[in-house]
Order: C-alpha cells, then sequence, then structure tokens
C-alpha cells in the first residue's frame, strides 16, 4: 500500500502546477520558450500533461507500479518548472515576479522535492504490478 501522504502530495503539487500554468497564460510563456503557434499550441501542450499526468493520478490510486513513475515524473516537472524560472529570472526577464506567482513556483518546488522523496522511498517496496483492481 502506498502511503496516503503519497497521494495528496501528487494532488497538492498538480494543484500549484497547473495553477502556474494558468498564471504562465498570462505572462505568455509561449514566448519566453520561443513556442511557434502562441497560445493555441501552449493550450494543446498543457491539455495532453493535465490529462496525462490526471491519468498518472488514477495510477497512484489504483496503487499501481507505474503510478510511482507518473508520480517522480510530475515531481521532476516541478523542478524543472522552478529551475527554468529561477534562470529567466536571474537573466532579468520581467515574468513572473510577482509575489503569488513566485510563491506558487517556490511551493512547486518544495512540494515536488518532498513528493520524489516520498515517491523513492515507496518504489522499492512496490510489487511489480501492484494489486489487482477491476478496470
Amino acid at each position: 500500500m502506498y502511503p496516503r501522504t503519497l497521494r495528496w502530495l501528487y494532488v497538492l503539487n498538480l494543484g500549484f502546477l497547473a495553477t502556474h500554468e494558468i498564471d504562465s497564460a498570462y505572462w505568455h510563456e509561449w514566448e519566453l520558450f520561443l513556442l511557434p503557434g502562441g497560445i493555441q499550441l501552449f493550450l494543446i501542450l498543457n491539455l495532453l500533461l493535465l490529462l496525462v499526468f490526471l491519468s498518472g493520478l488514477v495510477e497512484l490510486v489504483m496503487e499501481r507500479r507505474r503510478g510511482l513513475w507518473f508520480s517522480l515524473g510530475l515531481s521532476a516537472v516541478g523542478v524543472f518548472a522552478f529551475g527554468i524560472h529561477s534562470v529567466f529570472l536571474a537573466l532579468g526577464h520581467p515574468e513572473f515576479r510577482l509575489p503569488v506567482s513566485l510563491g506558487i513556483l517556490l511551493t512547486a518546488f518544495a512540494l515536488s522535492l518532498i513528493q520524489a522523496w516520498v515517491t523513492l522511498r515507496a518504489l522499492p517496496r512496490a510489487s511489480r504490478v501492484g494489486p489487482s483492481h477491476p478496470t
């Protein structure tokens, strides 16, 4: 059985990262990353990411081993988001300097580190396929 804490960390982290993406639309993040297609491609990519990580939550709740891999992936996204935006801030970009924007990034970073630690502790104890659940 995976720790209940891990499920809540996943939900919280996904919530903070999704909120960061809402903030990213405000700041026109696609321009920072030089993405072609503007808001259109940005929305499609965010929809796909959200669907992937929501399906990861289902895997985690069903206690399938791959849910732990989704959890590590989500943690990596949070660490990456904090890292890349730290670089942008250090380079003098004006985006994401509002207190709530910074707070969301910092909180997602902290949650990502904690989630990764809890996930890595659960990984060796997880069975290869997890318990069987009806689909």
